[in-house]
């Protein structure tokens, strides 16, 4: 209903690092932090694109340690929160303890929507931390909405403070995202927040974030200038102006978070506008996780092979996060049976 408060978390120089390789530098993450900060988003999510833990030959080495990122956004924040991302089988519980010394007060335990059992022991210790411990359920695409409730319940019950519905292939539809979080929010608590996190390759990111604040969801994350992995994330510009045309309070300064998208975000961060193109589109059209994009570009060079074919082909062999060792294989066989 409009009137109703909701939570802005800005996600830029978290997600965003899927899009320049990991290579944000502290005094990068320190500029975007404070502007946010000044601008009102209730949090911001600092670290490696895949999470704590994610430095490696897989996800991609980082060119700054996920602990000195968060103390760079620590050292400049005066009122928003520090969240960051964990993937069990990534991170670990002693990175979860770094990060927390490092200024993180949120974590968001991220797994597959049909597999949050196995993060039932990160939103323990963020508990006994101090921390707000909150759930992505991932890939909501693949699982229908009552299976997402199932797995809601696993974690609200072990600890969790709030559960986001994460489209990391942006493919879902708008009736999709009504589904799923109705369906989680007659399912939990209801001091139990519902939150969203949309990517957009499909060009319904705003669209969708707003169908599930309509059905209770109350903590978005967004991206300045829609920086993300693929297509891009939800774009904070326009959904904050169109929730205060909605009449949906944020706290946040529209101007503010124009002004940095615009005079620090894209000149200095973006490699390049995003963009939703031929590869970009794919993506959401088969349902594969946005953070495969530059992997799918570079392994369809090495095989010669179309990237969007490896992307179709992923996505029948219903690829999720955290998969992307598998990359490599189906480009070569493709390359092999061409």
């Amino acid at each position: 209903m409009s009137g109703q408060r909701i939570k802005i978390i800005d996600t830029t120089v978290r997600d965003g690092s899927h899009s320049v390789a990991h290579r944000f530098s502290p005094e990068q993450v320190a500029k975007v932090a404070a502007a946010l900060d000044h601008a009102g988003v209730w949090a911001v999510a600092v670290g490696h694109g895949d999470g704590l833990g994610g430095a490696s030959r897989q996800y991609g080495f980082p060119a700054h340690p996920d602990a000195e990122l968060i103390a760079a956004a620590a050292g400049v924040m005066e009122n928003a929160r520090i969240a960051t991302a964990l993937l069990p089988g990534i991170g670990t519980k002693e990175d979860l303890r770094a990060a927390h010394e490092a200024g993180a007060t949120v974590v968001r335990v991220s797994t597959v929507c049909t597999e949050a059992d196995i993060g039932v022991q990160h939103i323990g210790l963020a508990r006994e931390l101090g921390m707000a411990a909150h759930s992505h359920l991932n890939m909501a695409h693949i699982a229908t909405p009552e299976r997402i409730a199932e797995n809601a319940r696993i974690v609200v019950d072990a600890g969790g403070e709030a559960v986001y519905l994460v489209d990391s292939a942006g493919a879902l539809m708008r009736d999709d995202v009504r589904a799923a979080v109705k369906a989680l929010r007659e399912a939990l608590p209801a001091e139990v927040e519902i939150g969203i996190h949309e990517h957009n390759n499909l060009s319904l990111a705003v669209s969708n974030s707003v169908a599930a604040i309509e059905e209770g969801a109350t903590i978005i994350d967004v991206t300045l200038a829609g920086m993300g992995a693929g297509a891009g994330n939800c774009q904070a510009e326009p959904l904050i102006a169109v929730l205060d045309r909605l009449g949906y309070e944020t706290g946040v300064d529209l101007l503010g978070v124009q002004d940095i998208a615009d005079d620090f975000v894209r000149p200095e961060l973006m490699p390049g506008p995003i963009v939703i193109d031929r590869l970009t589109g794919t993506l959401g059209y088969a349902g594969v996780p946005a953070s495969f994009l530059l992997h799918a570009i570079r392994a369809g060079e090495r095989f010669e092979v179309d990237p969007r074919e490896l992307i179709l082909e992923l996505g029948r062999r219903k690829a999720v996060v955290g998969q992307e060792d598998m990359i490599i294989d189906v480009a070569a066989a493709l390359a092999r049976d061409a």
